[in-house]
């Protein structure tokens, strides 16, 4: 098996690995509304982060894009593979971290995602697999579809659902209450 092989192995097993640990940290495989949508676009709702994709998926491609530029700039010469193998770690890690009962509960108690009770197994890996999307949309295309695909993504998503990249960001670190108001439409 040659290092390149050895790469892609690694970014597959990491994938696997995170979902492993997410069933053997409880979570549920899929929504335990028992069936699967592809896309599910209601953000207050019991089933948001339970499907394929939601309102939360263009974050994941934006990590994709993040995590492509960071290795770009500190590991250029770092085999692709190996680049996307610690990207694939960064957002595997994110997905576990995210799904520990203490992370929810910050987010239930500092959001208005009071019907969050974390990702199902299934979304979790769709996740990893958006950022995926993002590291090789940031590999192939000019810099500033790039660009644009994050700022697009972070409008679209905060004039459609008050949320997104840097606003979960910063609600995560430091919650504002004003901030907290204007997500509930109030």
């Amino acid at each position: 098996m040659t290092r390149s092989q050895i790469g892609w192995l690694s970014v597959a097993l990491v994938v696997v690995g995170a979902a492993a640990l997410l069933l053997a940290m409880g979570r549920v495989p899929i929504c335990t509304c028992g069936y699967v949508k592809l896309w599910h676009g209601e953000t207050m709702s019991s089933e948001n982060s339970q499907h394929l994709t939601d309102w939360y998926t263009p974050s994941h491609v934006i990590h994709g894009i993040l995590f492509y530029g960071a290795l770009w700039f500190l590991a250029p010469r770092m085999p692709i593979e190996w680049r996307l193998f610690l990207a694939t770690l960064v957002e595997a890690g994110w997905e576990v971290l995210e799904n520990t009962d203490r992370v929810i509960e910050r987010y239930r108690a500092v959001t208005i995602s009071l019907d969050y009770f974390g990702d199902s197994v299934i979304n979790s890996v769709f996740d990893i697999l958006a950022m995926f999307v993002g590291f090789w949309l940031a590999r192939k295309a000019p810099v500033w579809v790039s660009v644009a695909t994050v700022i697009g993504f972070e409008a679209l998503t905060t004039w459609l659902i008050r949320d997104g990249l840097a606003l979960n960001i910063l609600m995560l670190l430091w919650p504002l209450d004003a901030v907290r108001v204007w997500q509930g439409g109030l």
